[in-house]
């Protein structure tokens, strides 16, 4: 067995140690949210937080996240950051498929976690490993912005 935190609540899962962390969420503990793309860690669907940093699932074993904090987009939005970056997504209509919206979520609110008021070239680093194949960066990017200003504000 295997002990995770995830979300806040502790689950024990009876996967193997070298299990990606991204089918133990999906296909054991049923949150589904977090998308397969790539399964190398290239694209950014599977983007989940891992202590507060975006990490790629699909590419992490369970072992090694073991007795860690795992945020997922089930509840990015219970912090600040992540509430604000989801009503600006909605705002800016960002979402067209909306395969990879649940990764480009999580890295933009890690983001603003640790960078309350990111540049252009912030937010391009942060989001530089999350691709969309709709094309919708310049809306991420207003979104991104919109959300840091809100955050500002106190919103």
């Amino acid at each position: 067995m295997i002990t995770l935190e995830i979300n806040g609540s502790k689950r024990a899962v009876d996967v193997t140690p070298d299990t990606p962390l991204l089918w133990v969420l999906r296909d054991t503990l049923h949150l589904t949210g977090t998308k397969f793309g790539c399964g190398a860690g290239l694209c950014g669907a599977c983007t989940v937080h891992l202590e507060g940093q975006p990490i790629r699932s699909c590419s992490t074993p369970v072992a090694a996240v073991e007795g860690k904090k795992i945020t997922t987009i089930e509840s990015v939005g219970a912090t600040h950051a992540g509430r604000a970056i989801q009503t600006a997504w909605v705002q800016h209509d960002v979402p067209q498929c909306g395969y990879c919206q649940s990764g480009q979520i999580m890295s933009a609110a890690a983001l603003l976690a640790q960078n309350p008021n990111p540049s252009d070239a912030d937010i391009d680093a942060a989001m530089s490993g999350n691709l969309c194949r709709c094309g919708t960066y310049n809306q991420i990017r207003a979104a991104i912005k919109d959300a840091a200003a809100d955050a500002a504000k106190g919103a």
